[in-house]
């Protein structure tokens, strides 16, 4: 459950002017945002910040929503540093003015979690939703939508750790709520069984991720359309379960499908778009179609580079993608400054000790040695072992504490 972004209309006694400058802001704000142009939101943004707090006060909701919008912005571009203390701040200000067991309150812990499971601090995520769970389940009951989405934060931590065994119960637990709840044929309902499907594609239970995926594919082209993004998305999530099961022929019409749709819906040039270029692209390379790959992989990245950031993660993905498919073709000598940028800005950007910038060391590496750059290859080497047992440990760590804090 990513952060709901706001659109926060103030009320009275504020004068109208003021009134009127924060809500065109924020609509402003909202608009860039769905047109995926985050750069040009982040400064009305925040404006929008400090309009509210001068107007509103620091600790109304209203401050609250802004902040809100503003780490959710951050947050897409992979400033993450800038985001975690606007997040925290949020949740600040909920816990003293709601009180600690309010649903909001909640909903400001999962956002903060989510973030630390974005930058691969699962450690601190973990506290954070299971107390949003609690909360949720003491405040709204077990069978709340809101805790629905609940367990699926939390499962999805788990599933992002690879502790699958504690992933699956409560995946299925959130889809039985929003069947029970929502009804069969609602779009939660259909992100349920998305999630669940994802697990067990990653479990290697295709069999039993076919169907799920399947049925969230149809709820949502009956809800929303056949030219929707999360049409598009479940199309997309369909294809890589062919792919894993090596049914090419399957999955390409659906990946192709799916762009088709994002560039309609959201245009050539959305970060969406960029994503759907590069599963594409991904297939190709995977079919050893490299000549269909390259563009797709060049289009994606300069979409990256112009929409997000030449310091994206996404960007930094991209980079590797195409440096990758260079170094499959036998031209290391082009991949190896895109896995040298790709790394600079996950070190930057992610930090020394991410899975991502692990992959990248690993790669850089590789290509280094292909080059007959022995020393440089093993000095990359000995820097990718050490980030991997560091990954590993804060894992391994994390899931004892799990297991002494059950016991």
């Amino acid at each position: 459950m990513l952060l709901a972004f706001s659109l926060w209309i103030l009320a009275c006694p504020a004068s109208q002017s003021d009134e009127d400058e924060f809500n065109l802001l924020n609509q402003q704000v909202q608009t860039l945002f769905k047109q995926g142009r985050y750069q040009e939101a982040i400064p009305l943004a925040e404006k929008a910040v400090e309009l509210a707090r001068r107007v509103r006060g620091a600790e109304h909701s209203g401050t609250v929503a802004s902040l809100n919008n503003l780490a959710s912005l951050y947050w897409t571009i992979g400033e993450y540093t800038k985001a975690e203390p606007l997040l925290q701040e949020a949740l600040r200000i909920r816990q003293k003015v709601l009180g600690p067991e309010h649903a909001y309150t909640a909903e400001s812990l999962n956002n903060l979690a989510v973030l630390y499971q974005d930058m691969g601090e699962y450690a601190k995520a973990e506290p954070l939703f299971q107390e949003a769970l609690q909360i949720l389940q003491k405040v709204l009951g077990k069978d709340h939508p809101d805790t629905a989405s609940s367990l699926d934060n939390l499962a999805a931590l788990y599933k992002a750790i690879g502790e699958y065994a504690k992933a699956e119960p409560l995946f299925q637990e959130a889809l039985q709520i929003r069947q029970k709840v929502l009804g069969f044929e609602h779009l939660d309902t259909a992100s349920s069984l998305n999630n669940l499907a994802a697990l067990h594609r990653v479990m290697g239970e295709y069999a039993k991720a076919e169907p799920l995926y399947q049925e969230a594919l149809r709820i949502r082209q009956k809800v929303l359309g056949s030219e929707h993004r999360y049409t598009a998305e479940s199309l997309n999530n369909l294809a890589s379960l062919y792919w894993v099961m090596g049914e090419y022929a399957k999955a390409e019409p659906l990946l192709q499908e799916a762009l088709r749709i994002l560039q309609k819906v959201l245009g050539p040039e959305h970060p969406d778009t960029a994503t759907s270029l590069n599963n594409l692209a991904m297939l190709y390379w995977v079919m050893g179609e490299y000549a269909k790959a390259e563009p797709l992989y060049q289009e994606a990245l300069r979409i990256c580079q112009k929409v997000l950031d030449s310091e994206h993660p996404d960007t930094a993905t991209s980079l590797n993608n195409l440096a990758l498919l260079y170094w499959t073709m036998g031209e290391s000598a082009k991949a190896e400054p895109l896995y040298q940028e790709a790394l600079r800005i996950r070190q930057k950007v992610l930090g020394p000790e991410h899975p991502d910038t692990a992959t990248s060391l690993d790669n850089f590496a590789l290509a280094e040695f292909d080059l007959d750059r022995i020393d440089e290859a093993a000095a990359l080497a000995r820097q990718a072992s050490a980030a991997e047992l560091t990954i590993l440990s804060k894992i391994f760590s994390f899931t004892s504490e799990q297991q002494r804090w059950r016991t």
